[in-house]
């Protein structure tokens, strides 16, 4: 490409790496972006409610449905004995999760039945007049709880090991134990789940539904219903939020929905509310972390054994690749030389936990962090001395190989992590904040600098392909439908921008449609951060296998070579001829040139055995670090986030402006996650932390007041990604551990910083300030090495 043709690039408005807007901002914001809630009802569509239990373990002795049904407007009451082929929606095909309990609850407020009736209303009206009898059974809603009543699993646990750690730990120099809680989330979506069924002919069913993953509803609809995929079609614009939460938890209410109105051959939707949804969904895995770890008096890790116990709830829904995932992270951005990590994926009484963003990976991160804190605190020095020394190495250095056995190629995190350092002002903040607190009686400060190194790809090599639609009009518009789901996070503007740049058209001239299985088949879920990656190279792919055909076209109508064929802004350049695109379309179609391809993409170079706990499961790395310092009050363990400063590497940004709002987003929920989210259950089994009024996320007020976010704009992926892009939906989320860490070093201060604090997370107020008087009552770490 010559550079003026390479000038002429970059006038379109709005191919690859333009910062563009949201296509969706305007109506966000307005009020006018169209959700299945809004979608027109048909004549006679009715509505559904769930009947949810309020027991945690009991075998149902007797339902007595009469009084539901007899309510004015109920039209039907399901049961699971209504499924018409199977009553079973478990994404890991264990036939654990049934769409209705059947003779026994496992968890407190598991659904039952459904009601179908006239109005949203009159249905939960109805499904309060349920009667039914227990016959109670011992629980267990902890992890403590689990361990102790035998320690049941829900999947096959996972063991990574290179080395040998118990030796290595026994010939240490220094050598310390812990253990770290680290609680659950909730995904809080502002759209709650909702699915609207809709009847065809024979055995044909249209279902919206509020889902991350198509295919799996279309799946899941047809397993229930005992019908081919090929009869269920499954369609989303657009989602109200998503986390993970709407990965697989939209089964249950899509065929609910599907059931009810191929029975009543009626429309029928399904919209929980926000107590419902939180009761009756799964949440983020809550992990109980046991460590032990070798070092050397200049704090260089040796050995790591490390343990992750995760309350799973009543089924296996993803539980086993969480928890492994936890395991792939556990060693955040460190070289351990000998290490042993185990999972524990632990059965209780509680909704089954699920996908949410990061999948595990931020539990073992913080694990890792852990380790390096407590190193820190017993050497007394600064935590990032200690994170420095430990980071993985250059490629061949000896200091480059995961616990899972794969080659760390792209380490950029030392430069990442200097350069934040240094345009942070880090260490002067931190002599500041040291200053500080020798003066202060009352408020303390804390800083720390946390780095992040988080793997890109569905660890399920089979989930790594993605495919796309694309058609192209006589009058040149161009129509864009790929596999992968939109929930605020920009997805759809990001493939678009690559139809654009691929076609040098404007992106006005890319409509984007819905998604939908009738147009794309065998999709995976838009998750693992993997969403612009796939679908990005899909739709290219599309947008390739056109333009070839275009090129070869013009090159046998002009007498031309292939190689004088361009496409510039807006027009085909065929020589010294510029032919207007649409033009150009417009004859390409008279000579019969297929404008319409079927993109496909997978990942290459990524494998991994399970069973032995080998591979390269990940096609790369997205590194990133943050620096946040805080301010705590003694008294009352409240708390502010002063400054946060935040250098993160995207690769060549597809959308900078897309990518940094993903980087604050992510932040601020991950925060929440540390600090003010948290789930509680009581002895009864029940989640009381189920709204608004009692589980808190951070609001505006609770942003940091100083939130400094740049790209890493040097960076570029070494992999043949889309654009040399990297992925931003996970990788963010676990750069507030640096806040996490900040409040532990402002509580340490309290005893002069001789011990680490060990805050459990979340780190709410009252937690700050139990470890504030634990430090300054000297009370110590009891049973535990320091």
């Amino acid at each position: 490409m010559d550079k003026s043709t390479f000038e002429e690039r970059k006038v379109i408005a709005g191919g690859m790496h333009a910062g563009l807007r949201h296509d969706s901002a305007h109506k966000h914001v307005s009020g006018s972006a169209d959700y299945i809630d809004d979608i027109a009802e048909p004549a006679g569509t009715l509505h559904a409610a769930l009947g949810l239990t309020d027991r945690a373990h009991a075998e149902i002795v007797s339902m007595d449905l009469s009084e539901v049904e007899a309510f004015p407007g109920v039209v039907c009451v399901l049961t699971a004995r209504d499924m018409p082929h199977v009553n079973d929606i478990s994404p890991s095909h264990l036939d654990d999760e049934p769409v209705l309990a059947d003779g026994k609850v496992e968890f407190h407020g598991q659904p039952a039945f459904a009601v179908i009736a006239e109005t949203r209303d009159i249905a939960r009206r109805a499904a309060r007049k349920a009667k039914i009898v227990y016959n109670d059974l011992p629980h267990a809603t902890d992890i403590l709880d689990a361990l102790e009543s035998g320690g049941a699993l829900v999947t096959k646990p996972l063991t990574l090991a290179r080395g040998d750690a118990e030796a290595a730990l026994e010939t240490a120099p220094r050598r310390l134990k812990g253990q770290m809680r680290v609680g659950g989330q909730e995904h809080f979506y502002l759209e709650s789940h909702i699915a609207f069924a809709i009847p065809g002919e024979d055995n044909e069913v249209i279902v919206w539904s509020s889902t991350q993953h198509p295919s799996e509803v279309q799946h899941m609809v047809g397993h229930v219903l005992g019908i081919p995929s090929n009869a269920v079609t499954v369609q989303v614009r657009r989602m109200g939020g998503g986390f993970g939460g709407k990965e697989t938890q939209g089964n249950q209410f899509a065929a609910l929905a599907a059931v009810a109105a191929k029975k009543l051959k009626r429309p029928v939707k399904f919209r929980p509310d926000r107590d419902e949804d939180m009761t009756a969904t799964g949440k983020r895995h809550d992990f109980l972390v046991d460590y032990d770890v070798g070092f050397d008096d200049d704090g260089r890790i040796l050995a790591v054994n490390a343990n992750f116990a995760a309350r799973c709830g009543y089924s296996s829904d993803l539980s086993g690749p969480v928890t492994d995932r936890a395991l792939f992270h556990a060693d955040s951005s460190y070289f351990y030389p000998h290490v042993k990590l185990t999972s524990q994926p632990l059965k209780t009484n509680t909704v089954s936990n699920t996908a949410y963003r990061g999948f595990g990976g931020p539990q073992g991160m913080i694990g890792g962090e852990r380790i390096i804190e407590e190193i820190a605190y017993a050497l007394g020095k600064d935590p990032l001395d200690i994170r420095k020394l430990n980071f993985y190495g250059e490629k061949g250095s000896g200091r480059d190989i995961t616990p899972y056995h794969q080659q760390v190629e792209d380490n950029i995190i030392h430069r990442i992590v200097s350069e934040l350092e240094a345009s942070a002002d880090y260490q002067a903040r931190r002599q500041a904040v040291l200053d500080f607190n020798r003066k202060s009686r009352v408020i303390r400060k804390g800083i720390a600098l946390t780095p992040v190194k988080f793997g890109i790809s569905f660890t399920m090599t089979a989930f790594n392909q993605a495919g796309a639609l694309v058609h192209v009009y006589q009058d040149g518009s161009i129509h864009l439908n790929h596999g992968g789901t939109e929930m605020g996070q920009g997805l759809y503007t990001k493939v678009a921008q690559v139809l654009a740049d691929s076609f040098q058209v404007d992106i006005s001239n890319v409509q984007i449609t819905a998604t939908t299985t009738a147009k794309v088949p065998n999709t995976s879920a838009t998750a693992a951060s993997s969403g612009s990656d796939l679908n990005g190279m899909a739709a290219y792919d599309a947008a390739r296998q056109i333009k070839e055909r275009l090129i070869a076209f013009a090159a046998e109508r002009w007498q031309t070579d292939p190689e004088n064929v361009s496409f510039v802004p807006n027009h085909v350049k065929i020589g010294e001829e510029r032919v207007p695109f649409s033009d150009f379309i417009k004859q390409a179609y008279f000579a019969r040139v297929q404008l319409s391809a079927a993109g496909f993409y997978k990942t290459p170079k990524i494998h991994w055995d399970r069973n032995t706990g080998r591979g390269t499961p990940f096609y790369y790395f997205a590194y990133g670090a943050s620096v946040s310092e805080v301010s705590i009050d003694t008294l009352t363990g409240e708390y502010m986030v002063d400054r946060v400063d935040v250098l993160h590497d995207v690769g060549k940004s597809l959308n900078p402006a897309i990518d940094i709002g993903q980087i604050e987003g992510g932040f601020v929920q991950g925060m929440g996650w540390l600090t003010t989210e948290e789930l509680w259950w009581d002895d009864k089994g029940r989640l009381r932390t189920h709204a608004p009024s009692t589980y808190k996320i951070p609001l505006a007020s609770d942003r940091p007041k100083i939130f400094n976010v740049k790209l890493a704009e040097w960076a570029e992926n070494a992999e043949m990604t889309i654009g040399r892009s990297k992925a931003v939906g996970e990788p963010p989320f676990m750069l507030p551990i640096s806040v996490l860490e900040a409040l532990s070093m402002a509580v340490a201060s309290v005893a002069d910083y001789r011990e680490c604090p060990r805050l459990d997370a979340p780190a709410t107020p009252e937690r700050v300030l139990m470890a504030v008087e634990r430090l300054r009552a000297g009370g110590g770490l009891t049973g535990l090495n320091r």
